[in-house]
């Protein structure tokens, strides 16, 4: 049976290593973890949401795909209600404001046992600030193409020792500008485009220090 995974789901599926325990977090349909599951990739998955119908959902096809065994169902906002013992959590298809309430609201994340992979949908800027000065260190970033949409997938750790992102950090991090395929570079591109026009509309001092640090970069 075909699995109807999207590019975006995909794209985070990429950053699970073999054997991994999954926390998917706000999982609605499961496709992604029931895809970790019948690819082999995932020991187990627990799979979170905070709507009762998205979870029903899931739960009808894990059953459809055989993987139901390997999955719990927890219906709960974030990670709130559902058991520690996964490796990595993602958070997928989510703006900002709702992952930075996620982490807020589970402190104990906050350790090297766990590793967090996210694909905002909005905001990201605001996501990356608050996870540097917050203490988690983005390891890798990539970017894909959706349609004509392009989405960020990060791997974030717990380490408070690394340096803070700069300005032009939270717009385009340096992990992201170390894998630099033809999508990312459109990405970049875009998102300087942006700063620029926002700044013919109004001054902005965090916009033109960001702009200023990024195009200093690309010479």
């Amino acid at each position: 049976m075909h699995l109807p995974i999207s590019p975006r789901l995909l794209a985070c599926a990429e950053y699970i290593r073999p054997g991994n325990v999954v926390a998917d977090v706000g999982c609605d349909h499961g496709y992604l973890g029931i895809h970790l599951l019948t690819k082999g990739i995932a020991k187990r998955v627990v799979a979170s949401d905070i709507n009762e119908g998205p979870l029903q959902s899931a739960q009808r096809n894990a059953r459809k795909y055989g993987v139901q065994d390997k999955m719990s169902f927890h219906l709960c906002a974030g990670v709130r209600d559902v058991p520690r013992d996964f490796d990595v959590m993602v958070c997928a298809g989510m703006g900002a404001d709702t992952m930075i309430s996620i982490l807020e609201d589970a402190p104990w994340l906050k350790s090297p046992r766990y590793r967090l992979v996210l694909q905002c949908q909005s905001k990201t800027p605001s996501l990356r600030r608050y996870l540097s000065e917050s203490g988690w260190y983005i390891a890798k970033e990539s970017v894909l193409k959706d349609g004509r949409f392009l989405y960020t997938v990060m791997e974030v750790l717990w380490s408070p020792e690394m340096p803070r992102l700069t300005v032009g950090g939270w717009h385009i991090s340096p992990a992201l500008l170390t894998n630099l395929t033809p999508e990312a570079k459109e990405y970049c591109d875009r998102i300087i485009d942006g700063l620029r026009l926002a700044l013919t509309h109004r001054d902005d001092p965090e916009k033109q220090q960001a702009l200023e640090e990024l195009e200093n970069l690309q010479r």
